[in-house]
């Protein structure tokens, strides 16, 4: 791995950078966008690159981290990609087809990290989700513990590195741990996270269980009006983040990521602007005080930027819990 940056080991004993790269953006944006993206950020020492089938782009990412492997910028082993498994692919049977368009798509061999999405299922279809004659999407009834044994199948087949989940809750979790024949934890849960949804309980759960919280909208959200209120306060102009930036010469985004570093989260920063990603790279190169953390922990305020509420009739709708 690159040497300035920093890796967390996991507990299948693979490392992840702890800065990646996200590359999820809004359907306006072209997606030619997220090559030159993609680009900027191996050029800029990125080398964590985080993408999903359902962000439609996987062929545009993986084309952008083939260029920088066949220019000889890197080689296929300092980069950790992660795919995701979106919710219409949980039946079992499913799973490895849904692994295997994706490693097609990117035109790569395996993936680093293989994540279930979302734990609520959909009705299986080509479109991201399919809805009845009144509007309402289609649900789909699956036990994840199967998922999850497709999903260490895959593991075992050599396609994904290290398995793990995505917006997971402290039970979700659980029902995996507490599998009967579980052969591999998850690795990680990535989730929304940042000063305004701290995530302080269900980060503690995760490191009592050695499964590491990645974090994505960690600098709030690039608000798509489809999933973000726009009444929501926009993180990086909070008064606090913008003292402490002033404090060390730094952006209120390098502030925010900091922060996730300082508590031992995984941070996803995401841009797809050439400046902004070549900045976000010196999170690195300052440390917050003791009281600078407290200060932003101050913050929480339970915050969730990504509202799905469409699915909070779903039994696993996972953000009905407290964590």
């Amino acid at each position: 791995m690159d040497s300035k940056h920093q890796c967390m080991k996991l507990n299948d004993g693979h490392f992840m950078p702890v800065l990646g790269f996200g590359t999820y953006a809004p359907a306006e944006v072209p997606k030619n966008k997220a090559v030159e993206a993609t680009k900027w950020a191996i050029e800029a020492g990125f080398r964590h690159i985080d993408s999903a089938h359902c962000y439609s782009n996987e062929e545009q990412v993986g084309l952008a981290i083939r260029n920088k492997i066949s220019d000889g910028s890197v080689k296929r082993d300092d980069i950790f990609y992660t795919s995701k498994l979106w919710s219409t692919s949980h039946r079992p049977e499913l799973v490895r087809p849904a692994l295997e368009y994706s490693l097609n798509k990117a035109q790569l061999d395996y993936v680093d990290l293989y994540l279930i999405h979302f734990p609520v299922s959909l009705k299986p279809g080509e479109e991201l989700s399919q809805t009845d004659e009144s509007g309402k999407v289609i649900f789909d009834i699956v036990d994840l513990c199967t998922t999850w044994e497709a999903m260490e199948k895959c593991k075992e087949a050599g396609l994904a590195k290290s398995i793990g989940v995505s917006n997971f809750n402290r039970r979700q979790l659980e029902m995996i741990l507490n599998k009967p024949g579980l052969k591999y934890k998850p690795v990680c849960n990535q989730v929304e996270c940042h000063p305004y949804l701290n995530q302080r309980k269900l980060l503690d759960f995760c490191k009592s269980k050695d499964i590491a919280l990645v974090a994505y909208s960690a600098l709030g959200s690039q608000r798509p009006k489809r999933w973000v209120d726009q009444n929501s306060p926009v993180l990086l102009e909070d008064p606090v983040l913008c003292a402490l930036a002033k404090k060390h010469k730094r952006t209120p985004a390098l502030i925010a990521l900091r922060y996730q570093l300082q508590r031992g989260v995984v941070v996803l920063a995401k841009s797809y602007n050439e400046q902004r990603i070549r900045e976000n790279v010196q999170v690195f190169e300052f440390q917050l005080t003791p009281e600078d953390m407290k200060a932003i922990d101050s913050l929480d305020r339970n915050l969730r930027y990504f509202n799905s509420a469409g699915l909070a009739s779903y039994p696993n709708y996972p953000f009905a819990d407290e964590y």
